[in-house]
């Protein structure tokens, strides 16, 4: 099946020929650490002509523990969001968790983002697909790729056609999520682009008990797998000191690596869609 291709600003989803980068810390932490993260990894995207979609959310409203920093909030966290926006020329995205906040992030927001234990609700999904923004679906850990379609169907019943759909790992309980790279082509099969939140899939949820661990050494070669078997665009956590990081920090890529992991994954892409194909 063709993938529809998907406009975020000047960023397309589903050219063949373009991977696209999804980034940036977990949380806003700071205006400060947000604008900062933004200049240094847009930096390097342009050093690749790869296209960037900055990423940070305004609340994490699924920390393990409630004693864990969520984020600004929904107003001063899509004030931040706007001035990335403006001053960097980037598309934005962040999580939203309820039907009632999203005209609200709509106004600021390129992509609306639902997380992955949220991705069965029917009123979240509607009322983020009538916005006109583009709407990325986190595949929940527990849905098997075939699953998504019905996530699909959803958004289109209600005339959304701006999807993105995100494989971000598979749980089999005790702490570990498992990857399984047939199902970027299997969503790729229903006709929109696919991204490979490479980050998260390496999460040890609730590993350290009241927080998620994470191996964040597989992070490089698992966003490899991913290209190769297709995904249209890469999810990445970036942190300039992880073992800092008020979220996530356990499963994020130190900023420092980046580089030499788009080097990598731009190569590849250029491989397989010189090589399509042969390959298809």
């Amino acid at each position: 099946m063709t993938t529809h291709p998907v406009q975020a600003g000047s960023v397309t989803f589903g050219d063949p020929g373009k991977l696209v980068l999804i980034g940036g810390p977990c949380v806003i932490e700071s205006e400060a650490s947000v604008m900062r993260h933004a200049e240094k990894i847009s930096a390097i995207a342009r050093e690749f002509n790869l296209p960037y979609v900055f990423k940070a959310s305004y609340d994490k409203a699924n920390r393990t523990s409630s004693k864990s920093f969520r984020g600004p909030g929904i107003e001063e966290g899509l004030k931040i969001l706007a001035k990335v926006k403006n001053h960097f020329g980037l598309p934005v995205l962040s999580d939203v968790h309820s039907a009632e906040e999203i005209k609200t992030a709509a106004e600021v927001l390129d992509v609306l983002q639902i997380p992955a234990f949220l991705c069965r609700q029917t009123d979240l999904l509607e009322t983020a697909g009538r916005t006109g923004r583009i709407v990325n679906v986190k595949k929940g850990q527990f849905l098997s790729p075939w699953e998504a379609k019905n996530i699909v169907d959803k958004l289109e019943s209600i005339g959304c056609k701006k999807i993105l759909l995100t494989e971000r790992g598979f749980t089999f309980g005790y702490q570990n999520l498992v990857s399984d790279f047939r199902s970027i082509q299997i969503m790729k099969g229903f006709g929109y682009p696919v991204v490979f939140d490479a980050t998260h899939s390496v999460q040890q949820p609730g590993g350290k008990g009241t927080a998620s661990g994470g191996a964040a050494e597989f992070i490089p070669m698992l966003a490899r797998c991913a290209v190769v078997a297709g995904a249209d665009s890469v999810f990445m956590e970036i942190h300039e000191n992880p073992a800092e990081a008020l979220s996530d920090g356990p499963n994020a890529l130190h900023l420092e690596k980046l580089r030499g992991v788009l080097r990598v994954l731009c190569q590849l892409k250029e491989v397989m869609t010189e090589n399509q194909e042969v390959l298809s």
